[in-house]
Formats: C-alpha cells, sequence, structure tokens
C-alpha cells in the first residue's frame, strides 16, 4: 500500500491558494489508486488563533477541496481542518475521506498546544478515532498530541497498525519531532507517519522534516526542509508479523 505526504508552505489563512498550492504538488506526483494521502495540520490557513476567520463556514471550502481531491485522486486524503465546537471555540481536526468522497473519520486534537495559545481558542477532543485503510486500521493525531504517547499506546490497545501526525511543527524543537515519531513507532510496534509544513507563518518558521517511520523505527521517507511530497511501501501484513514474533504489546499492564 502506498502512503503520501504531502509537504508544503502555507500561505497564511488564505484557503483558496493553498488549495491550489496542494493540487498542483499531487498531481506532479503520479499518485496510484488506492493510496493514502496525508496533508498537514491545518494546511489550508496556518496554525492561526483566528477561529472565526479559518474555520469552516457553511460553504466548507476545504472540506469540499479534500472531497474533491480524494476523488479527481482516486485516493483516500487526509487533512486538517477547523470547526465551531458547542462553546464557541474552534476544534482543530483531522478529516479522512474515502475515493468516492465519503466521510471516514473525523478527528479533534486532544492536547491544543497551550503555549501557543491554542486551549484557550480550541476546545480538545476526547476521544481517539480509527479507519480502515486498505484492510488496516489508521489512527489520526495532530501535533502536539506526539508528546503525549498514552495517546498512541490507547490507539495500539485498538489494533492500530498506521499512526498519522499531521503537524505545524516549528524548526526550534525539529528534533523533538523526528525522535518522538521514532519512538511512537518502536514502543507501539507501528507505522508511524508525520507530516509537518515548511515556511513560515507571523509566529514561528518551519522546516518540514516530514518523515515516514517503519515499526522498527526505520526513516523510510525524508521531505527534508522544502516544499514536496514524498511515499513509501507499507507492508501492512508485517506489523501483524513483528507483533508475533516480538509479541512486547502483550506484556502491557492495565490493557
Amino acid at each position: 500500500m502506498k502512503i503520501f505526504c504531502c509537504q508544503h508552505d502555507i500561505v497564511w489563512e488564505n484557503k483558496p491558494a493553498n488549495h491550489a498550492k496542494v493540487r498542483k504538488l499531487l498531481e506532479a506526483a503520479n499518485i496510484p489508486h488506492g493510496s493514502l494521502v496525508l496533508l498537514p495540520e491545518l494546511f489550508s490557513t496556518g496554525f492561526s488563533m483566528n477561529v472565526q476567520g479559518v474555520c469552516e463556514g457553511k460553504a466548507r471550502e476545504t472540506e469540499k477541496f479534500l472531497i474533491e481531491l480524494a476523488q479527481e485522486l482516486n485516493a483516500t486524503v487526509l487533512g486538517g481542518a477547523v470547526m465551531i465546537g458547542p462553546d464557541g471555540r474552534g476544534r482543530n481536526q483531522s478529516i479522512v475521506f474515502s475515493p468516492e468522497g465519503k466521510e471516514l473519520a473525523r478527528y479533534s486534537k486532544m492536547q491544543p498546544f497551550s503555549l501557543g495559545g491554542e486551549l484557550q481558542r480550541y476546545t480538545p477532543g476526547e476521544e481517539i478515532v480509527t479507519f480502515t485503510w486498505g484492510g488496516s486500521i489508521v489512527a489520526p493525531f495532530i501535533c502536539y498530541d506526539l508528546r503525549f504517547p498514552e495517546l498512541f499506546r490507547a490507539a495500539a490497545r485498538k489494533g492500530v497498525h498506521l499512526m498519522t501526525v499531521i503537524a505545524n511543527w516549528p524548526v526550534t524543537r525539529i528534533q523533538h519531532w523526528i525522535t518522538l515519531l521514532q519512538a511512537r513507532a518502536i514502543e507501539n510496534q507501528a507505522y508511524v507517519v508525520g507530516v509537518n509544513r515548511c515556511g513560515t507563518d507571523p509566529r514561528y518558521i518551519y522546516n518540514g522534516r516530514s518523515i515516514i517511520v517503519s515499526p522498527h523505527g526505520d526513516i523510510l521517507a525524508d521531505a527534508g526542509n522544502g516544499e514536496s511530497v514524498i511515499d513509501a511501501d507499507l507492508d501492512l501484513a508485517a506489523v501483524t508479523k513483528w507483533r508475533a514474533d516480538f509479541p512486547a504489546l502483550q506484556d502491557m499492564r492495565n490493557r
């Protein structure tokens, strides 16, 4: 199964410009039918605290774009968008659509980045969600979630084979990003894929480093610092075999 990560420099709070940029990058990547395509956290606006300005309104522009993209590519597409929650704060979400344009999953970020003011503007999610892709179970996560291993362990208990992390992760802590993605893969015996943005916004500098990590912690693909699309073949049967050959997950306490 093929997985793709689209790493781009997000145009600040400009949905049409970012939709056009993503479409252009993916068109050049020749995505095979049936692939899984990942876009960064809040890929169409950037990591903005202007919730009312960047949220999905009645037109749901970003959701519509994700649906159209999935249908055009005949692929499963995952990307980030902002919805308004019942308390008036935003919901930082990872939304997944099938090749037919059907919604497969909608995950709300469980750990808003309080240091950046996100917790004041965004409501935390309450549960891990999963979806099925190519016979495998996938759990989506978002950025700061990566620092909380208990979330990923809970996903492993659900039998997840692949964990995705979409992010706006700044350059100042990029080594943490790489190390934590590898750690989450090793400890949960699962593929972990992190897709980050590059470029700048009004507060932060980003250098990308989207990576695809094997269940052994090996980096299978690395997007480097600039705009690019990376891919890898995932052997999901190998996840099951590795867990059987080295059954560490069976030794978890309080399962």
